[in-house]
C-alpha cells in the first residue's frame, strides 16, 4: 500500500549518492529520527486500518439497506404489475360487461316508460272493478241480512225507516196497503163504536118506555 512507503532519498540511486549517503549515516550519532518516522508511519496506518474498517461496516449497512430498498421496490414493481394487468382485465371486460347491463336497463327503463301509462289506466280499471265488485259484495250481504230478517220486522223497518234494502216501488206498496189496512181498521172500529153508541142509546129509551 502507498501509505505504508517510506520516504527514501532520490541521491541514494546514484553512486555519488551512496558514497555521501554511507558518510553521513556513518557521521549520525544514533537512528532515533527513523524509529520515530516508522512509530508515527505505523499509527498513521493503525489510523487508517480502523477507518477502513469502519468504512466496511457502513458499507456492508448501506448494502443490507439497499437490498432491502431493492426487494421493497422489486415488491412495489410486482403489486404494480399486478395492478396494471387487473385494470386491463377490468377494462377488456368488466367495463365492457357494465356497459352492455347499464344500456340493457336503460332500455327496459325506457319501455317501462312507454308502458306506464296504459299501466295505469288498467290499474285504474282494477281499482274500479274492486270498487264496484266491494260494493257489490256489500249489498249481496245486506241482502242476506235482510232475507234472514222476520217478516214482521221486516215490514216495520220498510214502513218506519229509510233503511230498508228495498226499492221505491216496493216501500210506495207497502206504505200504501198499510195506510189502506190502517184506515180500514179505523173505519170498521168507528162503525163499531158508532154502532155500540146507537146500541145504547135505543136501550136507554127502550128501558124507559117500559118503566113507563
Amino acid at each position: 500500500m502507498d501509505y505504508l512507503t517510506v520516504p527514501t532519498d532520490k541521491r541514494a540511486t546514484t553512486p555519488t549518492g551512496s558514497i555521501e549517503s554511507s558518510e553521513t549515516i556513518s557521521s549520525l550519532p544514533n537512528t532515533s529520527g527513523l524509529d520515530a518516522a516508522l512509530a508515527a508511519a505505523s499509527q498513521r496506518a493503525l489510523s487508517y486500518e480502523m477507518q477502513i474498517k469502519d468504512l466496511e461496516g457502513k458499507l456492508a449497512e448501506d448494502l443490507s439497506n439497499s437490498r432491502a430498498i431493492d426487494n421493497l421496490l422489486r415488491e412495489v414493481v410486482q403489486g404494480l404489475q399486478q395492478t396494471q394487468k387487473r385494470s386491463a382485465n377490468a377494462l377488456t371486460g368488466t367495463v365492457p360487461y357494465i356497459e352492455r347491463t347499464l344500456r340493457d336497463d336503460l332500455e327496459t327503463l325506457h319501455e317501462l316508460g312507454s308502458a306506464l301509462p296504459e299501466i295505469g289506466l288498467q290499474v285504474q280499471h282494477i281499482r274500479q272493478v274492486y270498487d264496484r265488485g266491494r260494493d257489490k259484495a256489500q249489498e249481496l250481504v245486506e241482502s242476506l241480512e235482510w232475507l234472514n230478517t222476520p217478516i214482521p220486522l221486516r215490514l216495520r223497518t220498510i214502513i218506519f225507516t229509510h233503511n230498508a234494502p228495498v226499492s221505491v216501488r216496493w216501500k210506495l206498496l207497502i206504505r200504501s196497503l198499510f195506510a189502506l189496512a190502517f184506515l180500514m181498521c179505523m173505519w170498521v172500529a168507528y162503525i163499531t163504536l158508532r154502532g155500540a153508541v146507537r146500541a145504547h142509546r135505543q136501550r136507554l129509551v127502550w128501558g124507559e118506555r117500559l118503566m113507563s
